[in-house]
């Protein structure tokens, strides 16, 4: 049950939450109304930061979600040419973020990384469809266990202004495991071959858990 309430808090949190604590203390010393408004921005940033437990299905016949959110768009649409695969066909699924989602992001299935690509852009709003192109983001191209080729995107949105990736070029990755984080709001682009859609649009989803798709 405490896990519930306090979940363990990621380590791009610690900072924010150091500052928020400290920002509601000076309030403290004349204005109980400030004081207050910070101490529930302290709450929000905990949670914002929250990174909790999460028990994917480890079969690598399924995909699973890479983000906490909403399905915002699922499209047939050439690969990202930042990778070379703008000839290639895939199904693109996205998760778009808001600021009251968990914004850990996990690896939807087993693999190994083959390139990771990162380009500067604007911060445009996650959920519009430029934003994949237009937008800050993080390209990690690996292939799963059955050879597939997949690509997860991390996009910066309108408030989020800095991408997380902690994987390296030649990991060896797990369904599920965590492989960064976007602070304030922001969007996960799933790519992927050979596999049929088990999602709707505008569905909520729990990254590591919820099933995106089952190969064909």
């Amino acid at each position: 049950m405490l896990n519930i309430i306090f979940p363990r808090l990621h380590k791009e949190g610690y900072r924010f939450l150091a500052i928020a604590g400290i920002i509601t203390l000076i309030f403290l010393w004349f204005s109980s109304f400030l004081a207050t408004i910070s101490f529930i921005f302290t709450i929000w940033v905990y949670y914002f930061f929250r990174d909790p437990d999460r028990f994917p299905i480890n079969d690598q016949n399924y995909l699973i979600s890479p983000a906490d959110g909403v399905v915002s768009q699922i499209v047939e649409i050439n690969g990202p040419k930042e990778l070379g695969l703008e000839e290639k066909k895939f199904t693109r699924v996205s998760v778009f973020m808001n600021v009251f989602n968990c914004h850990v992001n996990r690896f939807p299935s087993e693999g190994k990384i083959k390139k990771i690509y990162y380009k500067p852009g604007k911060y445009l709003n996650a959920s519009l469809d430029k934003a994949s192109e237009d937008n800050e983001r993080n390209y990690i191209n690996f292939n799963n266990t059955s050879g597939d080729e997949i690509v997860l995107v991390q996009i910066a949105g309108l408030i989020a202004r800095r991408i997380v990736c902690d994987s390296k070029e030649n990991d060896e990755v797990k369904q599920g495991e965590r492989f960064g984080i976007i602070r304030f709001g922001s969007r996960v682009d799933l790519y992927f071959q050979n596999y049929d859609l088990m999602i709707k649009k505008n569905q909520k989803t729990i990254s590591g858990e919820t099933i995106i798709a089952r190969k064909k």
